[in-house]
């Protein structure tokens, strides 16, 4: 069985991979930029065919990320190519384009998958509405009752259940959360919630436990269907700034995180659900691929748009070097960081 999660996975991987490379390589055809290389995975090539343009197409060993090898990236690095064809000097907003297609493939691939579910299936939302409280848990005890609605927690906006849960197992002040609730009388009224902190004694993983159930809403049909794809791709790349947001105030800790083994787990746990839920962990995991390139940090795409931001707002292109110098400093970190979150999943995993 672990051996076809393992293959569920890696398939999973290549699509989301292949999608947002597609991106930046067809964009950088349309603007005839010389490509040398289209690779699917990192690591010692394990296939290899040289197409009729003269480009290597490749699948690596390691089947995590990817990448487009193309002609002046930074600066003119090959005497023998025609400075037409760096990527460099091409015009700003093609640069632009082709650093953003990647980005732009993942998250329209999400809403495709999101929609067809949708179309087949139903798409469900999870709204901020209580549906039903546990005896003697913190939230029963606050005095919420089934039918509240959550409108904010900590000061924060609740427009959705996804928004809400990372909002509360964000660190709050003497672990009490501030939440402003609408009653079914049209009351509001602030109340603070003190939740549990349950601790898992092998992984010493801590979780807060709440005590509630939430409504959920099920969108159908062909309207339902696009406003479900919009709202839950919306839904989720808001939980990710927050995410983000909470890793840098310290108010998530990194251990929240999860490298390839956390993401087998998922899928070992998500195939017995069907293929529903498997095209919701596609969707969810592209959009995190693209969210997260789309960042403005050093060896992502959105760190390279960041340079080019810098040179449209100075007037000319940034150092080479001190730019190059960047993107290796960012990947070495991004390395250290998958060790790390690798070490922490399989420490969890077994």
């Amino acid at each position: 069985m672990w051996f076809i999660s393992l293959l569920v996975l890696i398939f999973i991987l290549g699509i989301i991979i292949l999608v947002h490379e597609f991106g930046h390589f067809i964009w950088a055809k349309i603007f005839k930029v010389h490509i040398y290389e289209f690779s699917i995975g990192m690591g010692p090539i394990i296939f290899t065919h040289k197409g009729k343009d003269k480009v290597d197409y490749n699948i690596r060993a390691i089947p995590i990320g990817g990448f487009v090898s193309m002609a002046g990236e930074v600066y003119e690095d090959d005497e023998k190519i025609d400075k037409k064809a760096f990527m460099c000097n091409k015009p700003w907003y093609q640069r632009v384009i082709i650093l953003v297609a990647g980005v732009f493939n993942n998250f329209l691939l999400a809403i495709l998958i999101l929609f067809i579910s949708s179309l087949i299936w139903g798409g469900t939302i999870n709204i901020p509405e209580v549906k039903d409280v546990v005896a003697d848990m913190p939230m029963a005890e606050a005095g919420i009752v089934a039918g509240d609605k959550i409108l904010e927690i900590n000061g924060r906006k609740v427009s959705n259940w996804d928004n809400a849960q990372i909002l509360l197992i964000m660190k709050s002040k003497d672990n009490i959360y501030d939440l402003k609730i609408e009653h079914n009388d049209g009351d509001i009224e602030n109340i603070k919630v003190s939740p549990i902190v349950e601790k898992d004694e092998e992984t010493g993983i801590e979780t807060q436990v709440f005590g509630v159930y939430i409504e959920q809403e099920t969108m159908t049909g062909l309207w339902g269907s696009i406003k479900y794809s919009f709202i839950k791709f919306g839904s989720i790349v808001n939980s990710m700034a927050l995410t983000i947001e909470g890793l840098f105030t310290g108010k998530i800790s990194i251990q929240a995180l999860s490298g390839p083994v956390g993401m087998y787990e998922v899928v070992d746990e998500s195939i017995s659900y069907g293929i529903s839920y498997m095209l919701y962990i596609i969707a969810f995991l592209s959009i995190n691929v693209g969210f997260i390139n789309i960042l403005p940090f050093p060896a992502f795409d959105g760190g390279h748009v960041f340079f080019l931001i810098i040179e449209k707002i100075k007037g000319s292109p940034v150092n080479s070097k001190f730019e190059n110098t960047c993107h290796l400093i960012g990947f070495a970190l991004l390395f250290l960081l998958m060790i790390y979150i690798t070490i922490q999943d399989v420490i969890r995993f077994f």
